[in-house]
């Protein structure tokens, strides 16, 4: 269990960096730039991925579009996090599996049991009320788009990671190198073109950021995989208490913390959000 401690609390900290990223005045292209350079440096070190695999034959369509998906939602997450808080963007984040199980139905035809009717009835509710405002003067109905986003764009790239998965004629990991490698490009071009354009300068504290944001963004990666494999018997179990364990990490967090301002209906919500991880888990269970 203590891998499933480790990659909550390297997931958890990822939303509390962008949190202080205004404060520090923080330049997020430059820090998710770096991020990436620093993920594939430590995929490289610990994983030993070997490219002299990568033939034509490889998802190249499913690479680009994750190494273009990746930077954008990190800057989606990093605006989510700024304008509405950790507590919401983090259950967002979580709640975006119900986009892959959705997939999982209506494009893949994979069946569908109670738990996981439930469980997604659930979770579209906790969804709801989670997000819910005060009232009209509280956030800015232009600010919604940020976690809509995040839901939907963390769905997608979990989407196309299981496609990854499923191609056996590579290792994840050296996919997962690619991936790495290719956003990395993105987001560099990214950059140069901003420097180019005079919209930003180079600065060091946003190296120092990006540095400390991938070594805790690869860490996520690190911890669930040995996570997944120490308790390769137990899948199911490390979906519910990684899930489980952000949304409620991160709310203490930002409630406790960062001072973030709930109502009722959206501490109901993310009491709604634990439990729809809880049917999705026995959803999985009943499968085998």
């Amino acid at each position: 269990m203590i891998y499933i401690v480790l990659s909550v609390i390297c997931s958890v900290t990822v939303a509390v960096l962008l949190k202080l990223a205004k404060r520090y005045q923080i330049n997020i292209i430059q820090a998710v730039t770096v991020n990436y350079f620093t993920a594939l440096s430590l995929c490289f070190l610990f994983f030993k991925p070997d490219v002299r695999l990568l033939t034509t034959a490889a998802p190249w369509p499913i690479y680009i579009a994750l190494a273009v998906l990746l930077p954008s939602i990190f800057l989606v997450l990093a605006a989510s996090v700024k304008k509405l808080g950790i507590v919401k963007t983090d259950i967002a984040q979580r709640l975006s599996l119900f986009i892959p199980i959705l997939a999982a139905y209506f494009i893949f035809r994979e069946g569908f049991n109670e738990y996981k009717l439930i469980g997604l009835a659930i979770g579209f509710l906790a969804i709801i009320l989670t997000f819910v405002r005060k009232s009209e003067k509280e956030t800015s109905s232009k600010h919604w788009i940020y976690p809509i986003a995040v839901f939907i764009g963390f769905g997608i790239i979990d989407i196309l990671f299981k496609q990854i998965a499923l191609y056996k004629d590579l290792p994840y990991t050296t996919s997962l190198f690619t991936v790495f490698a290719l956003a990395f490009v993105v987001s560099m071009a990214i950059v140069i073109f901003m420097v180019i354009a005079r919209k930003t300068k180079l600065q060091l504290v946003n190296l120092a950021c990006g540095l400390i944001l991938g070594f805790f963004n690869f860490g996520n990666i690190l911890f669930y995989m040995k996570a997944h494999k120490a308790l390769a018997e137990n899948p199911s179990t490390v979906f519910a208490a990684m899930n489980m364990g952000v949304i409620v990490l991160g709310s203490l967090i930002g409630i406790i913390i960062f001072k973030e301002k709930l109502s009722k209906l959206n501490y109901v919500g993310i009491f709604l959000a634990l439990v729809a991880v809880i049917f999705i888990t026995l959803s999985q269970n009943a499968i085998r």
